[in-house]
């Protein structure tokens, strides 16, 4: 039996490979709190690695597949998370007691009302946590379907083909790269989280 850790990307390929993909981008692109906790930017990114890797290397991805499931799980899951927004509205988003939940939407609500919907989404996609809020909370701030599938859609294709193809490009580039996949991971999840700080820098400045 496999122990699988559905925090830890490497767990999630070794056992699921793309399948894996495809799940928890959905979950990570809308499922409240359960896919708070999930991998994404440190997983697409190592799984585009591996797709370059030796044929010896397991678990074996195809680039095809990782992608076509990428964008399936980060589109697909963008628009149930709308849907869930939208037909449960606030008191859904307010009902978890998690201050990082709280926190998040918040920063998801102030990137709608600065960028406007169409950057907010696009841009949203880039910035962990706020990317599991932004779609459930566009679907209860009553952002047009339209406008919303048609943004959300360009942000996800963006997000989840860029690092895929990145993690690709590397492991095509430098050999045997697949064996600092840790460090490469611990970097990737460094970058992402700038935009948090920078955001959190920038509340801390503004006067009160």
């Amino acid at each position: 039996m496999i122990a699988v850790d559905p925090t830890d990307s490497a767990s999630l390929l070794a056992a699921f490979g793309a399948l894996g993909v495809l799940v928890v981008t959905f979950a990570e692109s809308g499922l409240l709190v359960v896919g708070f906790f999930l991998p994404g930017d440190t997983l697409l990114f190592p799984a585009g690695v591996l797709c370059a890797a030796s044929a010896r290397h397991v678990p074996r991805l195809e680039l095809w597949q990782v992608l076509v499931c990428a964008a399936v799980g980060a589109v697909a899951g963008a628009q149930v998370g709308y849907l869930l927004g939208r037909h449960g509205g606030r008191p859904l988003l307010a009902r978890t007691s998690s201050r990082r939940v709280r926190a998040a939407v918040a920063r998801a609500e102030r990137l709608l009302a600065r960028y406007g919907y169409g950057k907010a989404l696009v841009i949203g996609r880039f910035v962990p946590m706020v990317r599991t809020v932004l779609h459930p909370a566009a679907g209860a701030l009553g952002v047009p379907v339209r406008t919303f599938t048609c943004w959300q859609c360009v942000g996800g294709l963006l997000w989840s083909q860029s690092l895929v193809l990145a993690g690709y490009l590397l492991g095509s580039s430098v050999a045997h790269v697949d064996a600092y996949l840790l460090p490469l991971v611990a970097a990737l999840l460094a970058l992402s989280l700038l935009p948090l700080l920078a955001e959190a820098h920038r509340t801390r400045k503004r006067p009160r």
